[in-house]
């Protein structure tokens, strides 16, 4: 009999979020793929689910989980894990998923592996979990064993959304009636506004860092990546000088991305902006330095400086575009 692989469904501005499509795939590859969907979600959302390789899901649309933190979702998981015991339980590196997860581990007394990239179930039942370290230059193996449920924490982009399309049964769970679960209410969530393609999902970003020295230069860029179809990312350093919105920040503290094609520009390649980009297929660097670290990871790498190089792309490809 497969294993049950639970996992907890997130939905963001209105639709589930893409790590919990990539979380359900690999749920399905591991054993039988089951998902928790807590509070308001689309109209589609268990259709979703199931599209994705869920047979079963575990869901209450009752606002509490929306107004109030991870406590009611606490409860409520913790409950649902000691009646079914699935050997494990997915959640994404979000903030909502760290929360409820590192709470879950201490309330079930359960082991919790984080910023996981791959994992796998052993014939005796431990899962072993693959996690990068120094921003992917080793990859360290941690095993969970026993008979409690494994909780892990995985990392954005860590697999691909692939359609595995099943029939899903519906639980209704009910949501939980305890004030002491009220204690802490969310009064207001600010959204910050995005235009054009978004870096989790385009296949093209232009990359700028602290080479580009001042803010008005992120503009070249947005041109070069409006001429590739892309969109537009940036190291830490130059989110910290507040010359673009942390929306935008790529590494470690940031989004995790693997484009078709990422052009670094001005980058000199910290190990902390590796970690966020290094999965990209193709990866050209523009850097005035030959012996920057990005190199080393550059498919393609442009000594020279990025204020003559990018002018020149763009107006080799606006040539190319007739525009």
């Amino acid at each position: 009999m497969a294993e049950q692989i639970w996992v907890n469904a997130e939905v963001v501005e209105g639709k589930l979020t893409r790590a919990t499509l990539e979380m359900v795939g690999k749920a399905a590859e591991l054993g039988d793929a089951e998902a928790v969907l807590l509070g308001p979600a689309p109209p589609d959302a268990v259709e979703t689910l199931a599209a994705h390789g869920a047979t079963k899901v575990y869901r209450s649309d009752d606002p509490v989980y929306r107004e109030f933190l991870s406590l009611p979702a606490v409860q409520v998981l913790a409950a649902l894990i000691a009646e079914h015991r699935p050997a494990v339980m997915l959640f994404a590196s979000s903030y909502a998923g760290r929360d409820i997860a590192a709470a879950l581990s201490a309330k079930l007394d359960c082991g919790a592996l984080t910023d996981v990239g791959d994992l796998a179930l052993k014939d005796d039942g431990a899962l072993e979990a693959t996690i990068p370290a120094l921003g992917g230059s080793y990859q360290n193996t941690s095993t969970l064993s026993g008979e409690a449920t494994k909780l892990v924490l995985v990392r954005p982009k860590a697999f691909d959304i692939k359609a595995n399309p099943k029939t899903a049964t519906v639980v209704d769970v009910p949501a939980p009636g305890d004030a002491a679960l009220r204690k802490i209410r969310v009064t207001e969530r600010v959204t910050t506004p995005r235009e054009g393609p978004q870096l989790e999902d385009s296949r093209v970003i232009v990359s700028g860092g602290r080479g580009l020295k001042a803010p008005e230069h992120f503009a070249m860029l947005q041109e070069l990546a409006t001429l590739l179809g892309g969109a537009v990312g940036a190291t830490r350093a130059a989110v910290d000088a507040a010359w673009v919105p942390y929306a935008l920040q790529i590494g470690q503290t940031g989004k995790t991305v693997k484009p078709d094609l990422y052009v670094a520009c001005g980058i000199s390649g910290a190990i902390q902006h590796l970690a966020g980009m290094k999965g990209s297929k193709t990866i050209i660097a523009i850097n005035t330095d030959a012996d920057a670290p990005i190199f080393q990871v550059a498919d393609l790498g442009v000594v020279g400086d990025v204020f003559k190089v990018v002018p020149q792309l763009i107006q080799e490809l606006a040539k190319r575009k007739g525009a």
